[in-house]
Formats: structure tokens, sequence, C-alpha cells
């Protein structure tokens, strides 16, 4: 399947319709066969609450934004996209260090079989010096179902 911008868009409308996504702000911003880039921008909503101000990003969102962004990497490998459904199987999450700033994630597809899906995920944010880092990594697994 061509990915294209009415696949970004389709995709978009999919994660707009989602209660908790849409709450989190979540946009892609790139997808393509094997890879996508999503992002969540900062809000205070979502960061631990610090004295004097604005917290580091929970934990939490940037696990979510690796499971989805997995999930939609994995997707681009079946023959149905928007139809075909997937799973969480397997999640694991390494935090690196503190985000303060929105959150990218890059999900690449590492392969998907007949009836499993792997892809890895590097999460950076802007520590505030406009220097983007990496945050987190992760990998997650997913059971496909193809019709």
């Amino acid at each position: 399947m061509e990915f294209d911008a009415d696949a970004r868009k389709l995709a978009q409308a999919h994660v707009d319709e989602h209660g908790f996504l849409s709450w989190l702000g979540l946009t892609i911003e790139e997808l393509s066969e094997d890879r996508v880039v999503m992002r969540v921008p900062y809000e205070g909503k979502l960061a631990n609450h610090s004295p004097g101000g604005e917290g580091n990003v929970h934990g939490g969102i940037a696990a979510t934004l690796i499971d989805t962004a997995a999930g939609f990497a994995c997707r681009t490998a079946l023959e149905d996209p928007v139809n075909d459904g997937l799973a969480t199987i397997d999640l694991n999450v390494s935090y690196l260090r503190p985000a303060t700033d929105d959150l990218v994630a890059e999900a690449t597809l590492v392969r998907a079989g007949g009836s499993v899906g792997v892809a890895t995920v590097t999460v950076e944010s802007d520590p505030g010096d406009g220097e983007w880092t990496t945050v987190a990594v992760g990998r997650a697994s997913y059971r496909l179902f193809r019709e």
C-alpha cells in the first residue's frame, strides 16, 4: 500500500476520534511504509506537578506515545491498515531523561509476520536549549489480526 497525504489524514482522523489520544493532542506528522512520526504537544495537564511551575511530562504520556506510534508502524504492514486489527502483547519503555517540552516519537517497523508485529520507537524532546534529545526509547509487540 502506498502512503500519501490522504493516508495520513485518514490515520489522523482515527486519532481525532479516539477520546484519549485526541485529549493528548496527538498528531501524526509523517506516515510512510514501515515508519511513523507522531507528536504530543506539551501542556501542563500532562506534567507531573512540581513546586514553582510546570513539571516534567508524565512518563505515562511517553509510554502511550511509544505504544501508539509502534502500533501505527505495524499497521503500515497490514494489507488493510484501517480494518485489520492489532493488540499490544508486549510494551517496553526505557526512560532516559526528563521531558519538559513537546514529545516527538519516531517508530520503525522491525518485522510484521503472519500474526505478530514488532516496532521500535525513539522519543525526543527539547530540554529548552533548542537541542532535541532522546528522552525515552521503546519496543512493542502486537498480535496482528488480518482479515
